[in-house]
């Protein structure tokens, strides 16, 4: 099987793999079991308590259920808008790491050159992790608080436990993440540049085989300039004198 078709499965597998775990953090959403909790003083008479992100809820054992939004979006702690925001950037992150895997696949063959459509499979994986690491903070936080709250004798107000929602979403987050890591390893070996390219060459060296060379250097002239010549009759006459310096044999080595 060429290297090509082995590339083309793993880029299939990872966009399933992360399409179902977006699909399972848009699930959490819309959910209200993200905490629950059971009160009751009779068995006749048992109340079920469960929120999320947005509402509360109670439900009875009659099948009476009744869901409250919460009454001031300001009036909020600041950590329920951190986790909020970070829930809703889970799911558009992860709608458009889709969008660009599906553009730079190999088997849509929808435009560019490969290096192109792997550079846009690589942006797509990072845009994947992207959502998987909000989606796994907000879960965890979420976690976090509720178990801090579960096992601390001093906190006297009503306990929850983790609801189901809590797990679907650390799976879809696992399956984001993991399918994102596969997705940018390949794309990103294929797209970008290595380093070891951008590294200056160094010049090719050439060995000489060691030869002895004689030459001659040659003869240069020089001027050399006398003094002026004094008569009794006071006439002066300048004479230049001309030296050639012997030539000169030396004998080096070249390598």
């Amino acid at each position: 099987m060429e290297y090509r078709m082995v590339i083309m499965y793993v880029e299939i597998g990872c966009f399933v793999t992360s399409l179902c775990g977006w699909i399972l953090v848009c699930s959490t959403l819309p959910t209200e079991y993200w905490t629950f909790s059971e009160v009751g003083s009779i068995v006749l008479t048992t109340s079920n308590y469960y929120s999320n992100l947005w509402r509360d809820c109670i439900s009875d054992t009659t099948g009476v259920s009744d869901c409250k939004d919460y009454p001031s979006m300001l009036a909020l702690p600041v950590y329920l808008h951190a986790l909020r925001a970070l829930a809703v950037s889970a799911v558009i992150t992860g709608f458009f790491g889709g969008v660009l895997t599906l553009i730079g696949m190999k088997c849509t063959k929808i435009g560019g050159t490969e290096i192109t459509n792997a550079r846009v499979t690589f942006s797509g994986g990072i845009t994947y992790l992207v959502s998987g690491f909000c989606g796994m903070i907000t879960y965890s936080w979420w976690a976090n608080r509720v178990v801090t709250q579960f096992v601390d004798p001093n906190f006297k107000a009503q306990k929850f436990e983790l609801g189901a929602a809590v797990f679907i979403g650390w799976g879809g987050s696992i399956l984001l993440i993991s399918g994102g890591t596969v997705l940018t390893y390949f794309s990103g070996k294929e797209g970008l540049p290595s380093s070891s390219s951008k590294k200056p060459r160094k010049p090719a060296s050439y060995a000489t085989v060691r030869t002895r060379r004689t030459y001659m250097r040659p003869p240069s002239s020089r001027v050399t300039l006398v003094p002026p010549l004094y008569y009794s009759d006071g006439r002066s006459q300048t004479t230049s004198g001309t030296t050639r310096s012997a030539p000169i044999q030396s004998r080096d080595t070249f390598v």
